[in-house]
């Protein structure tokens, strides 16, 4: 049975897609395991509110070196083993957490964590995106990032189980150990997945004699307007969906009031969102380009952040576009990482992207702040909606300005 654009792929371009799919899934299962067991934190070891804050922000700073560093590393040692790396990196520093106690513990492995998903996010990217032909790259690339949702699903799910079986001063510790189950996965990787041809045909040229490329030429010659572009539209891209990660849930509970049945609706739909939106993000970018599908999605999601957060709607349909915040801001996420691979030649493409994906997640995790800032005098849903807008804008304008790159050759290119 065919079963679209997955039926084309050849055996090796699926277990490169499954290894970099479930890398993904399992280390969003890692890092989503904080947030899910944050209250139970704060009521039992004791966190308060603003160090929860300062936990989040360690992760966010941590993703940001981490995706710099780890691009670095993969291109030089290669993507496989720096992609093993990370998700190792990811299961032990939240086998860490499970043996904390407080605070400034908390504190170091989240920030140490952070480090892994943020290089395991990039150097996924590159891998599978030089693994998968141009004609369906952007579609099979970003469809990678749907493994966020289903490690966030997979979490959500199972936070009841570990918290009914045992007794919370336990529950919590049980939940964080079992987060070393993506160490397992490292083994599927190192038997099934080669490293990639792009890069070893690299690799081969630089022992007999070629020059290796510094990683700070991603700031010069005909890069640096790459780099330039890249980087603040990824700045407005993260910087949108910080603000609704991170405010919405007061949101919905303080300034519509609405119950905590309603606000698991919201939270399944937005799943179900960031589930389908890479999927959907894909086939648009390959059949319009990948600078107009940015613009696109970017429009569409800043009327929908318009009208859900400043226009007078009910709480059903609410709910219901919360769906869409997802689909969207999943599918704006995805389209970044084959497209970033593709502005930069294979001697810099993991350090490229990596520091375009980061200086997204350091620079936006600013505008959350700004949203504090401006709610002690204006309405929370006017701060969110209007950073929530300019983010946007600014990224719409960078994606207007990038250099369309659908269809490029990945191995030619210089």
């Amino acid at each position: 049975m065919k079963i679209g654009w997955y039926s084309d792929l050849t055996a090796l371009e699926r277990r490169t897609y499954w290894a970099c799919f479930g890398g993904f899934a399992l280390d969003s299962m890692d890092t989503t395991i904080y947030a899910l067991v944050m209250p139970v934190l704060i009521a039992v070891v004791g966190i308060t509110r603003p160090e929860a804050g300062v936990l989040a922000s360690a992760a966010l700073i941590g993703s940001a070196v981490g995706g710099w560093t780890a691009g670095i590393l993969a291109d030089r040692i290669g993507r496989v083993r720096v992609l093993q790396m990370t998700i190792l990196w990811c299961a032990a520093t939240t086998l860490v957490a499970a043996f904390c106690s407080h605070f400034g513990e908390f504190m170091v492995v989240r920030f140490a964590q952070g480090l892994g998903y943020g290089g395991e996010a990039a150097v996924g990217g590159v891998l599978i995106s030089e693994v998968v032909r141009p004609a369906l790259r952007g579609r099979v690339a970003a469809s990678v990032q749907a493994g966020y949702a289903l490690g966030f699903a997979v979490s959500t799910a199972l936070m009841p189980v570990f918290l009914n079986m045992f007794p919370p001063a336990i529950g919590w510790r049980v939940f964080f150990g079992f987060g070393v189950t993506p160490a397992l996965f490292i083994f599927f990787i190192r038997r099934l997945v080669p490293e990639s041809v792009v890069f070893t045909d690299a690799a081969a040229r630089r022992k007999k004699g070629e020059q290796a490329e510094a990683f700070w030429r991603i700031f010069a010659g005909p890069h640096l307007r790459n780099t330039v572009t890249a980087a603040i539209m990824s700045t407005g891209i993260f910087g949108g969906a910080y603000v609704m990660i991170t405010w919405l849930p007061t949101y919905l509970r303080m300034s519509l009031g609405l119950p905590v049945t309603q606000t698991a609706g919201y939270l399944a739909l937005n799943i179900i969102g960031s589930l389908t939106g890479p999927f959907i993000y894909g086939y648009v970018s390959d059949a319009i380009g990948r600078r107009y599908a940015f613009m696109l999605f970017l429009v569409l999601q800043a009327i929908n952040v318009g009208i859900f957060l400043l226009a007078p709607i009910g709480p059903s349909a609410t709910i219901v576009m919360s769906y869409f915040l997802g689909a969207f801001q999943g599918g704006l996420a995805a389209g970044m990482l084959p497209t970033f691979s593709e502005l930069f030649p294979t001697a810099l493409r993991a350090g490229g992207q990596g520091f375009c994906l980061s200086g997204g997640r350091g620079f936006g995790s600013v505008v959350p702040a700004m949203v504090g800032v401006l709610s002690a005098t204006v309405p929370l849903g006017t701060a969110m909606g209007g950073c929530a807008l300019v983010s946007y804008a600014v990224a719409f304008v960078a994606a207007s300005m990038m250099r369309e790159t659908i269809g490029v050759n990945l191995a030619e290119q210089k």
